[in-house]
Protein backbone atom coordinates (compact mmCIF):
# COMPACT_ATOMS: atom_id res chain seq x y z
CA UNK A 1 0.00 0.00 0.00
CA UNK A 2 2.95 2.57 0.40
CA UNK A 3 5.11 1.51 -2.53
CA UNK A 4 1.67 2.21 -4.38
CA UNK A 5 1.20 5.83 -2.63
CA UNK A 6 4.46 6.55 -3.25
CA UNK A 7 4.63 5.50 -6.77
CA UNK A 8 1.55 7.73 -7.49
CA UNK A 9 2.84 10.85 -5.81
CA UNK A 10 5.94 9.92 -7.29
CA UNK A 11 3.99 10.10 -10.91
CA UNK A 12 2.49 13.14 -9.84
CA UNK A 13 5.21 15.04 -9.12
CA UNK A 14 6.57 14.08 -13.05
CA UNK A 15 3.49 14.98 -14.49
CA UNK A 16 3.41 18.76 -12.55
CA UNK A 17 7.22 18.87 -13.22
CA UNK A 18 6.75 18.71 -17.30
CA UNK A 19 3.44 20.74 -17.09
CA UNK A 20 5.26 23.33 -15.15
CA UNK A 21 8.53 23.11 -17.35
CA UNK A 22 6.19 22.90 -21.12
CA UNK A 23 4.55 26.01 -19.78
CA UNK A 24 6.94 28.50 -18.82
CA UNK A 25 7.27 29.32 -22.83
CA UNK A 26 3.82 30.48 -22.40
CA UNK A 27 3.73 32.06 -18.99
CA UNK A 28 7.16 33.19 -18.81
CA UNK A 29 8.61 33.86 -22.08
CA UNK A 30 6.38 34.78 -24.97
CA UNK A 31 3.88 36.38 -22.44
CA UNK A 32 4.48 38.14 -19.01
CA UNK A 33 2.82 36.56 -15.93
CA UNK A 34 2.65 38.15 -12.25
CA UNK A 35 0.91 36.36 -9.28
CA UNK A 36 -0.67 38.98 -6.32
CA UNK A 37 -2.05 38.38 -2.95
CA UNK A 38 0.47 35.09 -2.21
CA UNK A 39 0.51 36.71 1.39
CA UNK A 40 -2.91 34.98 1.74
CA UNK A 41 -1.25 31.52 1.15
CA UNK A 42 0.81 31.74 4.27
CA UNK A 43 -1.93 30.60 7.02
CA UNK A 44 -3.87 28.37 4.80
CA UNK A 45 -4.19 24.70 6.79
CA UNK A 46 -2.82 21.41 4.73
CA UNK A 47 -6.59 20.41 4.55
CA UNK A 48 -10.01 21.11 3.24
CA UNK A 49 -9.36 24.69 1.76
CA UNK A 50 -10.92 25.27 -2.00
CA UNK A 51 -9.59 27.71 -4.28
CA UNK A 52 -12.42 29.23 -6.62
CA UNK A 53 -11.84 30.83 -9.23
CA UNK A 54 -12.94 32.72 -12.81
CA UNK A 55 -12.57 30.31 -15.45
CA UNK A 56 -10.67 31.58 -19.20
CA UNK A 57 -8.82 28.52 -20.80
CA UNK A 58 -9.39 24.43 -20.31
CA UNK A 59 -5.98 23.79 -19.27
CA UNK A 60 -3.63 26.77 -18.74
CA UNK A 61 -6.04 28.31 -15.70
CA UNK A 62 -4.83 25.40 -13.21
CA UNK A 63 -1.01 25.21 -14.26
CA UNK A 64 -0.58 29.21 -13.88
CA UNK A 65 -2.60 28.88 -10.55
CA UNK A 66 0.18 26.20 -9.90
CA UNK A 67 3.02 28.76 -10.76
CA UNK A 68 1.61 31.37 -8.78
CA UNK A 69 1.70 29.30 -5.33
CA UNK A 70 5.24 28.59 -5.51
CA UNK A 71 6.25 32.10 -6.87
CA UNK A 72 4.98 35.69 -7.87
CA UNK A 73 6.15 34.78 -11.55
CA UNK A 74 6.09 32.01 -13.74
CA UNK A 75 8.75 29.74 -12.77
CA UNK A 76 10.76 27.10 -15.15
CA UNK A 77 10.29 24.80 -11.64
CA UNK A 78 7.01 25.20 -10.44
CA UNK A 79 5.74 21.91 -10.97
CA UNK A 80 9.23 20.96 -9.42
CA UNK A 81 7.75 22.87 -5.96
CA UNK A 82 4.20 23.24 -6.11
CA UNK A 83 2.84 20.95 -3.20
CA UNK A 84 1.58 17.83 -4.05
CA UNK A 85 -1.73 17.65 -1.99
CA UNK A 86 -3.82 19.93 -4.23
CA UNK A 87 -7.00 18.73 -7.22
CA UNK A 88 -8.92 20.71 -9.32
CA UNK A 89 -12.20 19.58 -10.26
CA UNK A 90 -12.50 19.49 -14.43
CA UNK A 91 -15.39 18.30 -16.70
CA UNK A 92 -15.15 14.30 -17.31
CA UNK A 93 -15.59 14.96 -21.07
CA UNK A 94 -12.76 17.79 -21.46
CA UNK A 95 -10.31 15.26 -19.86
CA UNK A 96 -11.24 12.25 -21.46
CA UNK A 97 -12.16 14.01 -25.28
CA UNK A 98 -9.59 15.68 -26.46
CA UNK A 99 -6.31 13.82 -27.21
CA UNK A 100 -3.58 12.32 -24.99
CA UNK A 101 -2.10 15.17 -22.91
CA UNK A 102 -5.41 16.15 -21.43
CA UNK A 103 -5.31 12.65 -19.72
CA UNK A 104 -2.26 12.92 -18.68
CA UNK A 105 -2.60 16.22 -17.19
CA UNK A 106 -5.84 14.79 -15.66
CA UNK A 107 -2.92 12.23 -13.57
CA UNK A 108 -1.58 15.79 -12.23
CA UNK A 109 -4.88 15.94 -9.62
CA UNK A 110 -7.84 16.07 -11.46
CA UNK A 111 -11.25 14.75 -9.61
CA UNK A 112 -13.06 14.21 -12.78
CA UNK A 113 -16.74 14.88 -12.42
CA UNK A 114 -20.22 14.98 -15.21
CA UNK A 115 -21.44 18.53 -15.93
CA UNK A 116 -25.28 18.09 -15.29
CA UNK A 117 -26.34 21.01 -17.49
CA UNK A 118 -24.05 20.17 -20.74
CA UNK A 119 -22.01 17.63 -22.31
CA UNK A 120 -19.71 18.86 -24.57
CA UNK A 121 -21.24 21.05 -26.87
CA UNK A 122 -24.83 19.61 -25.76
CA UNK A 123 -27.29 21.10 -23.17
CA UNK A 124 -28.43 18.41 -20.96
CA UNK A 125 -30.20 17.75 -18.09
CA UNK A 126 -28.78 15.26 -15.71
CA UNK A 127 -28.63 13.96 -11.88
CA UNK A 128 -25.72 14.99 -9.66
CA UNK A 129 -23.55 11.78 -9.80
CA UNK A 130 -23.13 10.85 -6.15
CA UNK A 131 -19.89 9.22 -6.45
CA UNK A 132 -18.51 12.98 -8.16
CA UNK A 133 -19.37 14.22 -5.05
CA UNK A 134 -17.62 11.71 -2.90
CA UNK A 135 -14.68 11.87 -4.89
CA UNK A 136 -14.84 15.70 -4.30
CA UNK A 137 -15.22 15.11 -0.14
CA UNK A 138 -12.30 13.10 -0.27
CA UNK A 139 -10.21 15.67 -2.28
CA UNK A 140 -10.94 18.12 0.04
CA UNK A 141 -9.98 15.82 3.21
CA UNK A 142 -6.50 15.00 1.86
CA UNK A 143 -5.58 18.19 0.87
CA UNK A 144 -6.16 21.84 -1.29
CA UNK A 145 -9.11 21.69 -4.48
CA UNK A 146 -9.48 24.38 -7.07
CA UNK A 147 -12.61 24.75 -8.65
CA UNK A 148 -14.05 26.84 -11.30
CA UNK A 149 -17.96 27.80 -10.21
CA UNK A 150 -18.96 28.69 -13.24
CA UNK A 151 -18.33 25.24 -14.72
CA UNK A 152 -17.43 26.86 -18.60
CA UNK A 153 -15.04 28.90 -19.87
CA UNK A 154 -17.88 30.89 -22.21
CA UNK A 155 -17.48 34.58 -20.55
CA UNK A 156 -20.29 35.85 -18.36
CA UNK A 157 -21.33 32.06 -17.91
CA UNK A 158 -23.71 31.85 -14.24
CA UNK A 159 -22.11 30.49 -11.39
CA UNK A 160 -23.24 26.81 -10.51
CA UNK A 161 -25.04 26.36 -7.30
CA UNK A 162 -22.81 22.67 -7.04
CA UNK A 163 -20.18 24.66 -5.95
CA UNK A 164 -22.33 26.55 -2.98
CA UNK A 165 -23.65 23.23 -1.92
CA UNK A 166 -19.94 22.15 -1.53
CA UNK A 167 -19.05 25.02 0.57
CA UNK A 168 -22.14 24.54 2.90
CA UNK A 169 -21.50 20.87 2.70
CA UNK A 170 -17.89 20.77 3.74
CA UNK A 171 -17.37 24.54 5.10
CA UNK A 172 -13.69 24.66 3.93
CA UNK A 173 -11.49 27.66 3.42
CA UNK A 174 -12.50 29.47 0.55
CA UNK A 175 -9.70 31.23 -1.00
CA UNK A 176 -11.21 33.39 -4.34
CA UNK A 177 -8.46 33.75 -7.90
CA UNK A 178 -9.22 36.04 -10.20
CA UNK A 179 -7.82 35.40 -13.60
CA UNK A 180 -6.99 38.03 -16.18
CA UNK A 181 -5.46 38.63 -19.44
CA UNK A 182 -5.73 34.67 -20.26
CA UNK A 183 -9.09 34.44 -22.81
CA UNK A 184 -7.36 37.28 -24.82
CA UNK A 185 -3.78 35.79 -25.33
CA UNK A 186 -4.66 32.41 -25.72
CA UNK A 187 -6.97 29.76 -27.63
CA UNK A 188 -10.21 28.41 -25.33
CA UNK A 189 -7.78 25.01 -24.78
CA UNK A 190 -5.04 27.86 -23.17
CA UNK A 191 -2.41 25.39 -25.60
CA UNK A 192 -2.07 27.61 -28.57
CA UNK A 193 -0.88 31.54 -28.37
CA UNK A 194 -3.00 34.01 -29.93
CA UNK A 195 -0.76 36.65 -28.96
CA UNK A 196 2.52 36.89 -27.67
CA UNK A 197 3.81 39.94 -25.19
CA UNK A 198 0.26 39.99 -22.85
CA UNK A 199 0.40 40.60 -19.32
CA UNK A 200 -1.42 37.50 -17.77
CA UNK A 201 -2.14 38.10 -14.14
CA UNK A 202 -3.05 35.46 -11.13
CA UNK A 203 -4.47 37.00 -8.43
CA UNK A 204 -5.02 35.03 -4.78
CA UNK A 205 -7.56 37.37 -2.57
CA UNK A 206 -8.39 37.07 1.24
CA UNK A 207 -10.22 33.80 2.13
CA UNK A 208 -13.91 34.35 2.73
CA UNK A 209 -15.93 34.00 5.54
CA UNK A 210 -19.53 32.77 5.19
CA UNK A 211 -22.81 32.96 7.63
CA UNK A 212 -23.22 29.02 8.69
CA UNK A 213 -27.08 29.86 8.13
CA UNK A 214 -26.26 31.52 5.02
CA UNK A 215 -28.29 29.74 2.14
CA UNK A 216 -26.76 28.79 -0.82
CA UNK A 217 -27.89 31.31 -3.57
CA UNK A 218 -26.28 33.98 -0.85
CA UNK A 219 -22.89 31.66 -0.57
CA UNK A 220 -22.60 31.64 -4.79
CA UNK A 221 -23.63 34.99 -4.88
CA UNK A 222 -20.09 36.13 -2.27
CA UNK A 223 -18.23 33.58 -4.34
CA UNK A 224 -18.90 35.26 -7.77
CA UNK A 225 -18.61 38.56 -6.69
CA UNK A 226 -15.29 37.70 -5.49
CA UNK A 227 -14.15 36.30 -8.64
CA UNK A 228 -15.75 38.98 -10.40
CA UNK A 229 -12.90 40.08 -13.50
CA UNK A 230 -11.68 43.80 -13.64
CA UNK A 231 -14.34 46.04 -15.00
CA UNK A 232 -11.81 46.67 -18.29
CA UNK A 233 -11.15 43.18 -19.00
CA UNK A 234 -14.60 42.62 -19.11
CA UNK A 235 -15.19 45.79 -21.58
CA UNK A 236 -12.76 44.45 -23.73
CA UNK A 237 -13.88 41.24 -23.57
CA UNK A 238 -16.99 42.78 -25.16
CA UNK A 239 -15.88 44.42 -27.80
Amino acid sequence: MQDSSFAKRSFKRVVLALCGAGSFWHLGIRNRLSVSGREHLGDLPDTNVLFVANHQTWFLDVIAMYHGLTRSRASLFAGVRAPLHISFIAAQETMERRGLLPRFFAAGGAVCVRRTWRDGEKAISRAVDTGDLSAIDRALKEGWVFTFPQGTTQPGAPGRRGTAHLICANRPTVVPVVLAGFRETFDKSGLKIRQAGSALSVRFKQPLEFDPAAGIDRVLSRVMEAIEQPHVECSTQAG
